[in-house]
């Protein structure tokens, strides 16, 4: 099985990681790149409604609890995961963009606020800078170049095994409805 390429998104709260991946999830999609978000959460959260049937099994002791529809579908547990646990559920997308977990061991962009902001603290993997105030030393990009940041991504140079995340499309791709032309696989 691929291995779907995972960079993550880490700053300081407010610094702006939501609404960067928010812009850039339409433009990873208009170049046909199948995105999926992870986002950490540091407080304990609600996904359902109290009283619903799929609430009453969780609350009966099921573990891993899905509800589905015709359009969507969710699958929660009621057991704590490891980030790479979460990712490693996910399936049918070329890329995964995860908001948060500055400690987990894959590529990053480091969004940072207005203003000079020091390095999150236990930051590793950094890829590249997301910034308006100039930074040395690394890949770095304005927070409205999101043309150039998405093809920071689809280039794969922030990928330690140095593949491209996204194929080349071929020149008639629009035109005739053709498929992307695979010139490196994400495995």
């Amino acid at each position: 099985m691929k291995q779907i390429p995972i960079l993550g998104v880490a700053g300081w709260s407010g610094s702006g990681k939501t609404t960067l991946i928010e812009a850039l999830l339409p433009e990873l999609r208009r170049r046909g790149l199948r995105t999926a978000v992870i986002k950490h959460d540091g407080h304990d959260f609600a996904i359902d409604q109290q009283g619903k049937d799929s609430w009453r099994f969780t609350q009966a002791g099921a573990e891993v609890t899905a509800l589905f529809s015709d359009t969507q579908a969710v699958i929660w547990e009621n057991r704590p995961l490891r980030p790479a646990e979460v990712a490693g559920r996910i399936t049918g997308v070329d890329l995964i963009l995860v908001e948060g977990c500055k400690d987990a061991d894959w590529p990053k962009l480091l969004v940072c606020g207005d203003g000079a902001e020091k390095r999150p603290a236990g930051l590793r993997e950094c890829a590249a800078v997301v910034t308006d105030s100039p930074v040395c030393g690394q890949p770095c990009f304005s927070r409205s170049d999101i043309a150039g940041l998405a093809d920071f991504i689809c280039s794969g140079r922030w990928r330690t095994d140095g593949k491209q995340v996204w194929p080349v499309f071929r020149e008639s791709t629009k035109e005739s409805g053709d498929t992307p032309l695979p010139i490196a696989d994400n495995a």
